[in-house]
Parts: C-alpha cells; structure tokens; sequence
C-alpha cells in the first residue's frame, strides 16, 4: 500500500506546485538600455551583450526566477589590447567558456529592495552568489538595478596580481519589459 500511497502523493504535490508556477508570475525580456560594469583601479568597462528572462511578481516572489547570460566577448574596457587580452585562458578562456551565467534560486524582499540569491558560473565554475537589487516601474515595464562584488580569483579569471585587485565592483541596470 506505502508503495503506491507515496508515489501518488509525489504525484499531486508535483502537479499542484506546476499550476502555481504557471499562474502567478510575470515574465520580462531584456530592453535595449542595459549596462552590466566592472570598475577596478584597472581594469574597468563592461559588457555588452547580455541576453535573460526574468519572472518577477512582488507578490509571489517564490515562484521569481532570473537566468540571465552575458557573452564574454562582448567585453569593453575602452582599450582594444585589453579586451583582446580578456578573451585568453589566463583570464575568462572565451574560447572554452563564451558566456557568464547567473540563475536565480531565490527572491527575497530586503526592506525597501530585494536580494536575489542564484549561481553564478564564470570560467566553469559555479558558486552561490547573493545579488541586491533595486526594481523601478514604469507602466510595464521593470528596471532591476544594483552593486554587488566579484572576487575574480574564485573564479580563476586572472591570478594574483599587484596590477589588477582580486575584487571586481559590479554595478548594472536591466530594463525589461512584460512579454
């Protein structure tokens, strides 16, 4: 009887969890206007190509979910030596590994913002990363901003250097629109 009872309990659990998946959240799309920067003593610049969807209701952040992808070649660091120099295996490997990737694994409201926690994978490794965030309406549309920090040396961009700091300052701003 265990046999059956439990699966079939997994079963309902699992269907009914779908339907709330599927009704409640609002789905985004990247706008043209995002910035994705990094700003160091040197270098700084940012990214240009980034590409995600983003599901997002204030009032059901347990079904938020954010998978956003930026494409490593797409760097700008105003120098072209040094974005040439980005691409190779001692720093993000392009070649190996295109894209920096972060998928959301939970939303949370922190005061007046959110906090988004997710994976964020660079150069083939993955780790937990909280992100703060600030979300500013507009009709429709939803403009996600913050600053956060990168130790690019847990992701094996880069060695120890004097020249370049272990931590990168990250700031960005995604405008999306309802789908």
């Amino acid at each position: 009887m265990k046999k059956i009872i439990y699966p079939a309990l997994a079963l309902c659990l699992f269907a009914s969890s779908a339907f709330v998946t599927l009704t409640a959240t609002k789905d985004y799309t990247f706008k043209e206007g995002f910035t994705i920067a990094f700003k160091s003593k040197d270098p700084s610049g940012e990214f240009k190509k980034a590409k995600g969807t983003i599901k997002f209701d204030e009032s059901d952040l347990d079904n938020a979910k954010f998978d956003i992808t930026i494409e490593v070649n797409s760097i700008n660091t105003g120098n072209s030596m040094q974005n040439k120099k980005s691409q190779t295996s001692e720093w993000f490997e392009a070649s190996k590994y295109p894209t920096i990737k972060f998928v959301s694994s939970k939303v949370e409201k922190a005061g007046d913002n959110y906090s988004i926690t997710g994976k964020l994978t660079m150069k083939g490794v993955t780790k937990e990363k909280k992100i703060p965030a600030t979300v500013t309406k507009s009709g429709n549309d939803l403009t996600f901003s913050g600053k956060f920090t990168v130790n690019r040396i847990d992701y094996g961009v880069g060695h120890k250097s004097d020249a370049v700091p272990d931590i990168m300052n990250i700031s960005y701003s995604i405008p999306v629109t309802e789908k």
